[in-house]
This record gives structure tokens, sequence and C-alpha cells, in this order.
């Protein structure tokens, strides 16, 4: 199905593997309904950076008392993922390996409350690639936070996911017009080997 985002994508980049950090966000197995089918492209963007030592964070969505629930157990009627639940932990088949970074989180964006802004600048870190779910509402969200503190954010087209496909094709196209490079699996990897 050809989406109609591609009018939006007016800027084009590739990430540099030097100053590039790969966000994987909340793939876990409470959005495994979602997450599954994006695990390809998932893992090969994690390979992809692997290979060239690329940091690597994993984001984990989770609640540990209804005193972090925040809006989210308003808007949620309080269906949220609590810590310690089968639902809470990460996919098993995810490429990952010890050393990777697992950034807990309770609200969409990844910077808030979490320190992932003081360690990204302590590393020298000026780019984020944005993979992982909800399309429209943890990625999203983590996007323009990063681009707002003044990171080039790269924004996965194929290696994101939410429920519909019309909410995905709107940030896709939000992304595009203002806040994102978008990629796919396959530029980054073009993009990657001519650095």
């Amino acid at each position: 199905m050809a989406d109609s985002y591609e009018k939006f994508e007016i800027r084009k980049r590739n990430p540099d593997p030097k100053i590039s950090v790969l966000l994987v966000i909340d793939m876990q197995n409470y959005f495994a309904s979602m997450a599954k089918p994006i695990l390809p492209t998932i893992n090969t963007t994690i390979d992809l950076c692997q290979n060239l030592s690329i940091p690597i964070i994993f984001t984990r969505h989770n609640h540990k008392s209804p005193s972090d629930y925040g809006m989210l157990g308003e808007f949620w009627n309080n269906d949220l993922i609590i810590d310690g639940t089968p639902e809470a932990e990460l996919m098993p088949e995810l490429n990952r390996k010890s050393g990777d970074k697992v950034l807990e989180k309770n609200t969409y964006s990844a910077f808030r409350g979490t320190g992932l802004e003081e360690y990204l600048v302590e590393r020298g870190i000026k780019e984020v690639i944005i993979t992982g779910v909800m399309t429209n509402l943890c990625c999203e969200t983590t996007a323009r936070e990063a681009f707002v503190r003044g990171f080039r954010v790269f924004f996965s087209t194929d290696a994101t996911a939410t429920s519909e496909r019309e909410l995905h094709v709107a940030t896709i196209k939000n992304m595009a017009y203002g806040f994102a490079y978008l990629v796919d699996c396959e530029r980054i990897e073009k993009g990657f080997s001519k650095k």
C-alpha cells in the first residue's frame, strides 16, 4: 500500500553512526500483537547498529503504583502495564545483548524523568533513531521531545507500529513535516555503508 507521507518528506539525510543512538521503544509483551509484525525490521536495525557499535537503548513502559499513573490512568481507565507482570517484560525475540541499556518510563516520553537526555549528552550523542511501539504515542512523543531538546531525529517508517494504520501514517506525516528525517531499514543500512 502506497502511503501519502512521501509528499511531506522534503528533507533527506542519513544518520551518522559516530553520533547516533538507537531507541527501541516499548517492545514489550503487552504490545505483542502490534509489535510482532515489525520484529524482523527491528532486529535487522538492531543488528546494523550493533555491528557499528552504535549504542542501543530499550525502553520499558511500566507503572509501580497508582501514584505514577498520571493522566495515563484516567485516559486508559487504569488499564496500564504493571511492573513485575509478564506483560511488562521486553519481548524475548528481540536481539538484545547483555550490555544494552534498558530505560524504565511511566509516560509516553522516554525523556521525562528518566535521565535519557543527560545520558546522551554525556556521550556526545546528537542523533536518535526511533523504532518501536506505539508509533503515534510513545514513539512520536519521544521524537518530538528529542527534537525540541536539540537532537536530530530519524524516525523509522517500517520499524514502528501502532494499533491502526491510519494513526501510523498520520504520525509519519507529522514527523516528516516538522520533526524528523524518515528512514527505513534499507535506508539506514545504505546510509551507514557510506560512512
